[in-house]
């Protein structure tokens, strides 16, 4: 099982951000009016070609919307972003998980192909794994510190 890294709740739906890929998860009764009965959608973050991001207003609700090569997303703003299976539709309140969701994806989007952990980044992880088994730290010490090393 992968670990989520972040996860965004909106209207009609839900965000995991995951270590290659997003995945966009359904529940809830305005999901089912919205999307019907579609299961959970994977989509690797290689493969997304552009996010539209339409901040919510105050009677309005915003979208994120993911688009990629062979995707057939909604083009007809918010009206047809409430049907798309690849748009999430977030409250005002919520919208400040998915603005930093987005940011991690581009940062991802922009790191060149090939891109790995440096060894550096490497050896920081091996010794933190150590003293993770060693009792030292905590699960929890151990994940805020892979996270921050890998810059997530």
């Amino acid at each position: 099982m992968e670990e989520i890294l972040k996860e965004a709740k909106g209207v009609n739906g839900q965000l995991e951000l995951l270590e290659n890929k997003i995945k966009i998860k359904r529940k809830g009764l305005r999901s089912l009016m919205t999307q019907g009965l579609k299961g959970d959608k994977e989509i690797l973050i290689k493969q997304i070609s552009s996010i539209q991001f339409k901040n919510a207003g105050a009677l309005t609700n915003g979208y994120i919307q993911f688009a990629f090569l062979g995707g057939k997303e909604a083009k007809g703003g918010i009206v047809q972003a409430i049907q798309d299976e690849n748009t999430i539709m977030f409250s005002k309140a919520q919208q400040s998980d998915f603005e930093e969701i987005k940011s991690l994806i581009e940062k991802r989007m922009a790191e060149p192909e090939g891109k790995g952990t440096s060894r550096s980044e490497i050896d920081d992880l091996e010794k933190l794994a150590e003293l993770k088994e060693k009792g030292i730290i905590s699960e929890e010490e151990f994940n805020a510190k892979k996270k921050q090393i890998l810059g997530l």
